[in-house]
């Protein structure tokens, strides 16, 4: 038997191809086992793949999964916006609003046409707050990231934050030291058992560099992504992060900033983050974001049986 796949891959958080996070997406993928997702994700060899099944369900429109290059996790900011700018072309949407049943629960995505194009709005999942990161395992961390003490932003908590995937997040002073950095993978890969969190998103806030307020660099080497261009995972528990910290100016009921990343490698993108405040706290965030595909192919599986 042979069974056919609609294969694409997908820059998340551009217009511009070779730029922002590449993402694999197979549309189509009812059939396919999680070995097989796997290997295809191990193949493709992104940062994430993103499979769509159809729904069985009145509650969600399609069901997706994600895979890097050695394990499923939760969901995935990029390969989200990847999914859905896939599925809307196939599906010549109209703007609407799709939920998805994921790892971090049902969510919706609103599908944003303009221009001829889709614009891909993501609402993430619960804000949770965890372990903030001090003592020897900050010394760890510190040295993993080969910066000292004195390059970190003053009141800024190194902590684990997750929308759906948690980040630990860590603020430094410079942008200089930020594209510098060569982190230790072997050493944040150890960390990551230790903390049980597998992604760091090193951040600099930079009010004066025009509408962008945030640079940032993430390292998940323990899952197979020593980095990642632009994450939708980071900076929206980032965005969290900076109300319940009250760390930037906001209106009191939504803060909202566009953050760039993956200049350092050459993959810079935009993600527009948009987080709802009640009472001073964070309860909703939404990260936003253009998509261009690459290449669109067909994957061809023969089961010899």
């Amino acid at each position: 038997m042979t069974r056919k796949y609609k294969l694409y891959q997908i820059d998340s958080f551009t217009k511009e191809k070779f730029t922002g996070n590449p993402a694999g997406v197979i549309t189509n993928a009812d059939g396919l086992t999680d070995f097989e997702m796997q290997k295809i994700a191990r193949e493709l060899n992104n940062s994430e793949t993103a499979f769509v099944f159809p729904s069985n369900s009145s509650k969600y429109d399609v069901h997706i999964r994600f895979f890097t290059p050695i394990s499923e996790v939760p969901i995935c900011g990029h390969a989200t916006i990847a999914a859905h700018y896939a599925y809307a072309i196939e599906k010549e949407l109209d703007t609407s609003r799709v939920y998805q049943k994921t790892g971090a629960g049902i969510l919706p995505v609103d599908i944003i046409k303009e221009d001829n194009d889709y614009k891909i709005v993501m609402t993430q999942g619960k804000i949770e707050f965890g372990s903030i990161i001090d003592g020897s395992n900050k010394e760890k961390l510190l040295a993993a990231l080969n910066i000292k003490n004195s390059d970190l932003m003053e009141n800024y908590k190194i902590q684990i934050v997750s929308t759906g995937h948690s980040k630990v997040m860590v603020g430094i002073k410079s942008i200089e030291t930020l594209n510098s950095l060569q982190p230790n993978y072997d050493e944040l890969s150890r960390l990551s058992k230790s903390i049980t969190c597998n992604g760091y998103y090193v951040f600099t806030v930079t009010p004066e560099d025009g509408d962008v307020l945030i640079h940032g660099r993430m390292f998940a080497p323990a899952i197979g992504i020593n980095e990642d261009p632009v994450t939708g995972n980071a900076n929206g528990p980032l965005g969290a992060y900076l109300v319940h910290y009250n760390l930037v100016p906001h209106n009191n009921s939504l803060l909202k900033f566009k953050a760039k990343q993956g200049e350092a490698i050459k993959r810079a993108g935009i993600i527009e983050v948009e987080v709802e405040i009640e009472d001073k706290e964070p309860v909703e965030v939404k990260v936003s974001g253009n998509a261009v595909i690459v290449f669109k192919s067909q994957l061809i599986l023969k089961d010899y049986r």
